[in-house]
């Protein structure tokens, strides 16, 4: 090699890695300011009428993606209250958000009355499952925990999720000799 193709070479992969930032950060970018201006315009919208269970639930969904917690429960509990939430389905989701609100609060107690308010609307909801599993094994309810991961398991013995706490918990239950 040549004296002049080292530098070149060394140019040309510090150009295409700061050109590789460049895209990363200009979608961030976009990104945050696509969700910025839903966020605005739903809550321009929801202060001046009422809104679909939809909008109330994208706006809460948002809010919790930026961790405000309460004002999230907020808009769920609306759009529980909405005329036209229809679906036990819907409802079950909706009563999920508000447990996974509660639990990134520590609030387990409350986060898990809404579990179970989404598994009787919706018994085989996987997701509300692992959830109430994870509530009950921060409160230290291990066999709670491990029958809530053992029932997701039941329902859908890929999920990765149960079945590793589930292991993990289940070795604490087994008294080592």
């Amino acid at each position: 090699m040549n004296e002049t193709a080292f530098p070149v070479v060394y140019l040309s992969l510090l150009v295409g890695l700061l050109v590789l930032v460049a895209v990363f950060l200009i979608r961030q970018v976009l990104k945050t300011r696509r969700v910025e201006t839903r966020l605005n315009n739903l809550q321009a919208k929801l202060s001046k009428e009422k809104g679909t269970a939809q909008e109330y639930y994208e706006l809460g969904s948002i809010l919790l993606d930026k961790r405000l917690y309460s004002q999230a429960i907020a808009q769920f509990q609306k759009a529980l209250k909405s005329k036209d939430l229809t679906g036990d389905e819907n409802v079950a989701i909706l009563y999920n958000a508000i447990g996974y609100a509660y639990s990134a609060q520590e609030q387990y107690d409350l986060a898990i009355r809404q579990y179970k308010e989404a598994l009787e609307k919706q018994p085989g909801y996987v997701t509300a499952l692992n959830n109430i599993g994870f509530a009950y094994e921060k409160k230290q309810l291990i066999a709670q925990a491990v029958e809530a991961y053992e029932q997701a398991l039941k329902l859908e013995p890929k999920n990765s999720t149960a079945k590793r706490r589930s292991d993990s918990l289940r070795k604490r239950l087994v008294p080592t000799t």
